[in-house]
Formats: C-alpha cells, sequence, structure tokens
C-alpha cells in the first residue's frame, strides 16, 4: 500500500488519532509528579519513595528505545503505536490498583516504554505521512503541552469535587480505549517502494561520506543536548527565581508558566516556518543561539520583566520543537531506518533525562546559580553541535 491510496479522510483520522495520543502522554509524563502527595498516602509510604517510582519511567525509556527504534523498521508501524497504547493503559490501571511499590515500579516502566514505543511508530508515520518531510512532528510537542495543561486542571477538579483520586488516571484509560477503536480501521502508509530503492543506493554510495560521519555523531550527542537544555531549565527556573534573583512567589512560578507559553509559540512558527521548506539546519543554529542567550539575560538580569521576556524566549526557542527538527535532519540522513535512528535519538535523550538531576544536582551543592548556569554551557555545546550538523549534513546531502 501506497502513500497514495491514502484517502484525505484516512490521513486526517490517522493523524488525529496519532496527536490524540500524545495528549494522552502529556498526561502521562506528569500524573505521578501532580498526585505525590495523594499516592504517598494510598501507598503508605514517604514521598520520596513515590520519587523513586517515578524514576522508572526513565528506566523504562532507557530500556526500551533502541529496541523499538530497531524493530519498528522490521515490523509494523502500527503495531508499536498499539504497544505504547497498551502499556499506558496497562500503567494507568495498575498505579490505582496496587499498593505495592514494587509493582508500582513495574508499571513506571511500562509509562517509559510506552513513551518510546510511541515515537517509534508515532515519528516514523508521520514522516511517511508527508513523503519524507519533517514538519509534521514538530507539532507532536504542542500537543503533549495541551495533554500537561490540561491534567493538573482535571486534578484540581477532582480534589475540588472531593472525588477518588483515580478519576485522572481513568481518565487516561477511557481516551486510550476510544483512540484504540478508532485506529483500527486505519492503515498506515508505507515508503514508496521505488523511493525506498533509490534511497537505498543513496545510502550505499554515501557509506564513505565523512560528512554524513560527523552529522550522525554530532546529531546523536544533539539527542542529548537538546533534552537537557529543557529539563535542566524547568528543575532549577523556579527556584533560581526565589532564591537568587529575589523574587516573590507568584513571579517565580510565572517564569516556568511562560516558559511553557513559549513552548506552544515556538512548535506554530516553527511548524510554519518548515511547512514553507525553510532549511532545518539554520532554524536549528538560530534557535539555540537564541535560548542560550534568553539563558543568559535571566542568569545576569535578576529583573523580572527582562527575566519572564527571556523566559518566554526560552520556551519558543528551546522547547519549540528543535529536538524533533533535530531528529527529522537524522532520518533525512537514515531514511529507510528511520525508526532506528528515533530509537538512537531518543536513547540519549532518555540518558539525559536520566543524568541531567544528578549533575545539576551536584551543581546545586555549590550554588543554584551555578546549578542553572550549567544549562547555559549545555546550551553553547549546543550551538556547536548544530553548526557541525548544519555544514557537515549538507556535504552528506551532496551527491
Amino acid at each position: 500500500m501506497t502513500n497514495q491510496i491514502l484517502s484525505k479522510n484516512m490521513r486526517f483520522r490517522l493523524v488525529f488519532s496519532l496527536y490524540l495520543n500524545y495528549i494522552i502522554h502529556g498526561f502521562g509524563l506528569i500524573i505521578l509528579a501532580q498526585n505525590m502527595t495523594t499516592l504517598s498516602d494510598y501507598w503508605s509510604t514517604s514521598l520520596k519513595m513515590v520519587s523513586f517510582v517515578i524514576s522508572g519511567i526513565g528506566i523504562g525509556r532507557l530500556l526500551a528505545y533502541l529496541i523499538t527504534g530497531y524493530l519498528s523498521d522490521k515490523l509494523s508501524r502500527k503495531f508499536f503505536v498499539y504497544l505504547g497504547m497498551a502499556c499506558y493503559l496497562f500503567f494507568a490501571i495498575g498505579i490505582v490498583s496496587t499498593k505495592s511499590i514494587i509493582f508500582a515500579y513495574f508499571c513506571a516502566i511500562l509509562a517509559g516504554i510506552a513513551n518510546s514505543a510511541l515515537d517509534a511508530g508515532t515519528y516514523t508515520t508521520l514522516v511517511e505521512l508527508n513523503d519524507g518531510n519533517g514538519q509534521a512532528t514538530v507539532l507532536i510537542k504542542a500537543f503533549v503541552s495541551v495533554g500537561e495543561f490540561i491534567l493538573p486542571l482535571l486534578i484540581a477538579a477532582i480534589h475540588g469535587a472531593n472525588l477518588w483520586f483515580g478519576w485522572s488516571f481513568i481518565s487516561m484509560v477511557v481516551l486510550l480505549i476510544l483512540n484504540a477503536i478508532l485506529l483500527i480501521p486505519l492503515k498506515f502508509p508505507q515508503p514508496y517502494q521505488n523511493e525506498k530503492n533509490t534511497q537505498e543506493k543513496i545510502e550505499q554510495r554515501q557509506q564513505s561520506n565523512l560528512g554524513r560521519i560527523i552529522a550522525t555523531g554530532a546529531l546523536v550527542l544533539y539527542g542529548y543536548t537538546s533534552m537537557a537544555l529543557m529539563i535542566w531549565f524547568t528543575q532549577w527556573i523556579t527556584l533560581f527565581g526565589e532564591k537568587v534573583a529575589g523574587f516573590n512567589t507568584t513571579q517565580a512560578h510565572l517564569l516556568l508558566s511562560l516558559y511553557s507559553v513559549g513552548s506552544i509559540l515556538g512548535v506554530l512558527c516553527l511548524y510554519i516556518f518548515l511547512n514553507r521548506n525553510i532549511s532545518e539546519g539554520p532554524i536549528l543554529i538560530i534557535m539555540n543561539i537564541l535560548a542560550t542567550l534568553a539563558l543568559g539575560i535571566i542568569l545576569l538580569s535578576h529583573t523580572p520583566l527582562l527575566s519572564h521576556i527571556a523566559s518566554l524566549l526560552f520556551g519558543f526557542s528551546a522547547a519549540g520543537g528543535i529536538m524533533q527538527t533535530g531528529l527529522t535532519v537524522f532520518m533525512k540522513l537514515y531514511p529507510t531506518r528511520r525508526g532506528f535512528v528515533t530509537g538512537i535519538f531518543y536513547f540519549f535523550g532518555a540518558i539525559a533525562s536520566f543524568t541531567e538531576p544528578l549533575i545539576s544536582g551536584a551543581l546545586s551543592d555549590i550554588s543554584i546559580q551555578v546549578a542553572l548556569g550549567g544549562d547555559f554551557f549545555v546550551g553553547l555545546i549546543g550551538i556547536c553541535l548544530v553548526t557541525v550538523i548544519n555544514f557537515a549534513s549538507r556535504q552528506a546531502f551532496e551527491m
């Protein structure tokens, strides 16, 4: 089956279901953290143990990304989308039906596997729906943000109505079941056979291409830095505002809220740029420079207005889809191994999510300013990497 056979109606329904999964994924990313106190009481344990359970998500990602990415090129993309949904379904039901920390940790690992399986099946599908172009993958970040925006409001409403906390998890279950039903009749695209043969010949001719080798190494490292740049900021920015800049509680928390608003605006702008066939390389360079500049302003200004503007700019540039754009470049280098490179790229992102708290935590022993300042250093490395990616990938594509 080729992409041409997919009707506009089927394409729309497929894209809708794929994006709906990432609203659910937005729930899954924060649902344990948003229910920490309640889960602590429910499991009769400490907040520290609940935090330990949450760390299982990162372990699940590390265990699964390389495997799901590799196998998604061998098996059906649809299978991995369903696998991700099934793991999230088991996670949501399991968390509210157990009082065992060990079983809860296993469920959290499943959530990490769900993340990797969804990525392996979805990013590749969206690229193949658009004949190798990756602008549709950028919007994934926006739908994740929508999920992260809705869930806290839902939990607040449940708490305000004195309802069982588990209804927030049940909402995930209901959405997953409905979406699974919607996906049953839908067929996923396959790359054009003639395009596949052409791309295999291109890859064979590029085996000794130095530019391709350098771009690959830089992209793998960028999978780490692009993830670290975001999570480093979100972990420390509020504390920095309160403890270092001397902001009041509202001003300090507004920094993170503006970051979230900026990320959604960034996704929309990046989607427009890529839809107009603007090259990914220059976009990556500009966005990484803006993100690092914004961090520098926050670290040095210590004034609410400048810091709030800079936080909005940082969200726009660092969390507006530049990680997904980097993955698009990676998939263009390896068009017949899209699932595998997705797995590699996000595997290094998972390493970042696991190691960043350890690194920044150690830096915080010196000071909160040094802890956040480490993110500035990551930004500088990111600028170097995307500059290398831009020039090396151009060389790789020259035949």
